[in-house]
């Protein structure tokens, strides 16, 4: 930039002109590009905790093996008075982590799953959430469910080392899902509640993944949740490349 175009009286006045300030950016940056304007998904990069890379959302996408979230009563119950989740490892959200402690999960007719991992922060409601395969193993019939519905869902016993506790409920497997931060919504073209489909190129286990329930949020970063049976049906760990898809209305007649 020149001289003379740094001593413009239009740099100096208060609320500088739009038009004139695109003019300024397109000398620097060499392009006769016009700047994103708000509400577009280029514009909302800047407010999203989701990585991008050349104007493309970071899509991660996570297994959700089967854990256990506990209320801070059942906490104490389970592993003493005072006790708090001591977190082993943080996960892929900002606060989230998996905790160090673990419990047995007892079903019906003295079935158990030992050492599933707690997860961390506690919740109002404790709930506990498998893979269909792990509840096959446990003996129960379990529903799919989006995190934190419970109301009529199967019940279990949780054992620890200081206690244990008696659910009337709150076993799902939960509903595949993907948490999206509210910048990213106008990128994809949802909205919060919305579903999407997603796309998992694999070999020799490609497929796409149906309804999966937009969870958005100021606090949270691009990532699918799906389970451990999604995850090995598809071999997630040789694929490579996966693609969120807004659903399509039905074109049925």
């Amino acid at each position: 930039m020149s001289a003379e175009t740094l001593s413009d009286p239009k740099l100096s006045a208060e609320g500088l002109d739009r038009g004139f300030v695109e003019q300024i950016v397109r000398q620097i940056v060499g392009t006769s590009q016009a700047l994103p304007q708000p509400g577009t998904a280029a514009s909302s990069i800047v407010a999203s905790l989701t990585p991008y890379k050349n104007g493309v959302p970071d899509l991660i996408v996570n297994v959700s093996a089967r854990h256990i979230h506990l209320s801070d009563q059942d906490v104490e119950t389970l592993f003493g008075a005072g006790h708090t989740l001591t977190p082993m490892k943080w996960l892929y959200q900002d606060g989230y982590y998996a905790a160090e402690e673990t419990l047995m999960v007892v079903g019906p007719r003295k079935r158990m799953l030992p050492n599933v991992r707690v997860l961390g922060p506690t919740r109002p409601e404790s709930q506990i959430e498998l893979a269909y395969t792990d509840a096959v193993q446990l003996g129960l019939d379990i529903p799919v469910r989006h995190s934190g519905d419970i109301a009529g869902t199967p019940g279990c016993v949780l054992v620890g080392p200081a206690g244990v506790v008696h659910l009337d409920q709150g076993v799902i497997r939960a509903a595949r899902h993907v948490h999206m931060n509210t910048a990213d919504l106008p990128y994809y073209g949802v909205a919060d509640g919305d579903m999407m489909d997603l796309r998992i190129q694999s070999p020799a286990c490609s497929m796409i993944l149906e309804d999966l329930k937009v969870r958005a949020a100021d606090s949270v970063k691009l990532e699918v949740h799906i389970d451990t049976d999604e995850g090995n049906a598809c071999n997630i760990r040789a694929a490579t490349e996966f693609e969120l898809m807004k659903k399509q209305p039905c074109a049925c007649h």
